[in-house]
């Protein structure tokens, strides 16, 4: 019982971060039709892209952005125009 209970909890939390995501500060949208990322290295650390965990990809004013791990997402949103200079 306690089991289900927690597998449960755990799904709703996962489909919850999922959804959060859909709409998140970084403008997070499919990546059909976005301009394609021209770099191999994280626009945040340059790090080797999935270096670091799991490849992380956003859109972000219709521009494909990656990621070497999740935290640098929380880096970009905090400061976009910083990271977005080395596209320009």
């Amino acid at each position: 019982m306690k089991t289900t209970l927690i597998k449960s909890v755990l799904s709703f939390v996962t489909a919850l971060a999922f959804v959060s995501c859909a709409g998140g500060p970084a403008g997070t949208a499919s990546l059909a039709g976005a301009k394609a990322y021209p770099l191999k290295t994280c626009i945040v650390t340059d790090n080797d892209l999935g270096s670091m965990g799991d490849e992380q990809r956003i859109v972000y004013q219709e521009r494909e952005l990656k990621f070497c791990c999740a935290p640098c997402v929380e880096k970009f949103n905090a400061n976009p125009g910083k990271y977005l200079a080395k596209l320009n």
